[in-house]
């Protein structure tokens, strides 16, 4: 889609958001998951519009690589359920099986396709039960430099700079296939004038990448954050399990693994279940000690995903019997807990509600 065709959509509504660089000290940043993807297929450039429209202070690209090389943004590298690549008669030929990070899976994968075919491809909703599909077929798979575009020409027209926080999707199967993508992330940052100063963090499930990068990034990068996220404490980084270690997320959730942690990351991203669980009744119940443990450590903490819909809510907090109603109370609530901790910044699906609703109501 051409950015002209985007620019309604990149004027803020209602009262001017500030800049990142003029938010109060302490106010958490909100991270538009996937774009504002509550509202529109994930991961395209419509979708990263409206995230910026809504007020996030960061829009996320989940990063993937194609067989040529180049970075797109998809939350993985089997694209059959986000695509429309499973109606294409030319490329049904494509649809394999494969183990990536010890789990099989089979459809169509980014690195079996060219940049060129991929743009060929429109983009459908990757929860159509729960968010419909009436933006089905609508939008191109985009390219990190295309986001980046994005973001800058609307600084360019508004004055307001938007963060990038990139995730660096299973790379260790991008290294093994010989596609490493920390350093074509790096040269894409370097390349655009935008992103060697506004905020940047890098987020991986890995850590021998981000430990990589760390020794990479020098003065020259001091807008550049690393961010650890962590998965469910009993499973494995994809990293450790392909070099046959027995490190799960459990070991990086310790006081210890915060300190490791702390050398070369600035902040971790918890699932937010990790900060506060639920109860056996379906409430919100004590928080961990995970939070304090990263204050200590000298880490923020930017959990994830808060989404407005019933379904992922707590029971205690959903309204009616459809997973798919839009429960802004109930998604307020569970913010608001969180914010209560003393979080950085949060991942949302959603973020007028989290930015409006939440953050600046407070």
């Amino acid at each position: 889609m051409p950015f002209r065709t985007l620019l309604p959509l990149l004027m803020v509504l209602g009262p001017p958001v500030p800049a990142i660089a003029d938010e109060p000290p302490g106010r958490p940043v909100v991270i538009a998951h996937r774009g504002a993807s509550a509202v529109l297929p994930e991961h395209t450039l419509a979708v990263y519009a409206r995230a910026i429209e809504d007020g996030a202070d960061f829009i996320e690209p989940d990063l993937v690589a194609t067989r040529d090389g180049v970075l797109v943004a998809r939350h993985e590298n089997e694209i059959g359920g986000t695509t429309d690549v499973a109606q294409r008669p030319d490329f049904a030929a494509r649809k394999r099986r494969q183990v990536i990070d010890g789990e099989a899976f089979e459809g169509w994968f980014t690195e079996d396709f060219t940049l060129a075919e991929l743009k060929t491809l429109r983009a459908r909703e990757r929860l159509p039960g729960l968010r419909g599909t009436a933006h089905d077929g609508r939008y191109e798979i985009a390219t990190l430099d295309e986001i980046i575009a994005l973001a800058s020409e609307h600084a360019a027209h508004t004055g307001r700079r938007i963060g990038l926080i990139p995730e660096i999707k299973h790379p260790s199967h991008f290294r093994r296939i010989g596609l490493r993508m920390e350093e074509r992330l790096l040269q894409a940052l370097e390349a655009h004038a935008y992103t060697r100063e506004v905020p940047v963090v890098i987020q991986s499930f890995e850590q021998a990448n981000l430990r990589e990068l760390r020794r990479h990034l020098g003065p020259s990068h001091r807008n550049i954050r690393l961010l650890q996220l962590l998965g469910p404490a009993d499973t494995q980084p994809g990293d450790a399990l392909a070099a046959g270690k027995s490190t799960r997320y459990a070991d990086l959730t310790t006081p210890e693994g915060l300190q490791d942690i702390a050398g070369y990351a600035d902040i971790i991203g918890p699932w937010t279940r990790q900060l506060i669980p639920v109860t056996e009744d379906g409430a919100l119940g004590a928080p961990t000690p995970l939070m304090a443990d990263a204050r200590r450590a000298g880490l923020q903490a930017w959990p994830y995903t808060f989404r407005p819909e019933n379904q992922f809510l707590p029971a205690a907090l959903q309204e009616g019997g459809d997973p798919s109603t839009r429960n802004e109370a109930g998604a307020l609530a569970e913010i608001r807990a969180h914010l209560a901790l003393g979080i950085g910044g949060f991942f949302t699906d959603d973020p007028v509600l989290g930015r409006r609703r939440a953050v600046d109501a407070r």
